[in-house]
C-alpha cells in the first residue's frame, strides 16, 4: 500500500496534488491532515497545508496483485479483466486471456478452481485499515471456459437423465465441485421423470440422478 506526504496552499489543493501523483480517484484513497494551511497576517507567517495520503487496499487490487505475482512465478503472461458486481453478495468476476493461460485450467478445471479458491482467501481477509470484512465471491474464468463447461454439463445431465429413464436405474456421476454439482441439479430440477441429490463427502461428493416414483 503506497502512501505519500503532500503539501498545497489548502487541504483541497494538497489532496488534488496527491491524486495526480498517485494516479488515483478520490474514492480510492484515504488521507490524514497533518497541518492546516493558513495565510498568515498580511502575507507573513503563511503555512502550507500538509496531508498524508494512502491508497485504499481494495479487494480488486488485492486480487489483481495476488494473481499477478502468482502468474509471474509461472512465467505466464496474462491479460486480466476484473469487474465487480452486486448480487446477493459482492462478486469479483475475473477473466484471464493470454497465449498460455490454458495451462491454468487443469483437468476438468481443477487448477482453475484451486487458483480461484486461493484468490477468494486473499480478498476475504479482514482489512484492518478499511474494516472491510464483508464476504466477496470470486469467480475466476479463462477465456470463457466456465461457460463452455456449463454447456457441457447441462448436455451431460440431460443425456444421463434419458439414460436413467431408459434403463430404469439411477445414474451416479463422477465427483464434482459444488459449482458443477449445482449446474447438474439446476439443469434437471424441473425434469418430469428424474430427480437429483448429492452424496458422499468432498472432494469425492457426487450427483446421483434417480427415477421419480
Amino acid at each position: 500500500m503506497k502512501e505519500i506526504t503532500v503539501t498545497g496552499k489548502t487541504v483541497d489543493e494538497a489532496l488534488y496534488n496527491a491524486l495526480q501523483d498517485l494516479g488515483r480517484e478520490f474514492h480510492e484513497v484515504d488521507f490524514k491532515i497533518l497541518q492546516e494551511g493558513s495565510k498568515g497576517f498580511l502575507g507573513l507567517g503563511s503555512k502550507e497545508a500538509k496531508i498524508l495520503v494512502w491508497e485504499k487496499d481494495s479487494k480488486e487490487r488485492q486480487a489483481r496483485q495476488f494473481l499477478t505475482d502468482l502468474f509471474q512465478k509461472f512465467e505466464i503472461n496474462v491479460d486480466m479483466n476484473i469487474e465487480k458486481t452486486k448480487e446477493d453478495v459482492d462478486q469479483l468476476n475475473i477473466n484471464l486471456k493470454g497465449k498460455d493461460v490454458g495451462l491454468l485450467i487443469g483437468k476438468r478445471g481443477q487448477t482453475l478452481d484451486a487458483i480461484q479458491y486461493l484468490a477468494s482467501l486473499v480478498v476475504n481477509k479482514t482489512n484492518e485499515e478499511t474494516k472491510d470484512d464483508g464476504y466477496t465471491r470470486v469467480i475466476l474464468d479463462i477465456d470463457g471456459y466456465r461457460k463452455k463447461r456449463e454447456e457441457v454439463l447441462i448436455n451431460l445431465a440431460k443425456h444421463l437423465a434419458d439414460k436413467a429413464k431408459r434403463t430404469g436405474r439411477k445414474v451416479i456421476l463422477e465427483p464434482m465441485n459444488p459449482q458443477e454439482r449445482r449446474i447438474i441439479h439446476t439443469a434437471l430440477q424441473d425434469h418430469p421423470d428424474v430427480y437429483t441429490y448429492s452424496e458422499g463427502d468432498d472432494p469425492y461428493r457426487n450427483v446421483v440422478i434417480d427415477l421419480k416414483d
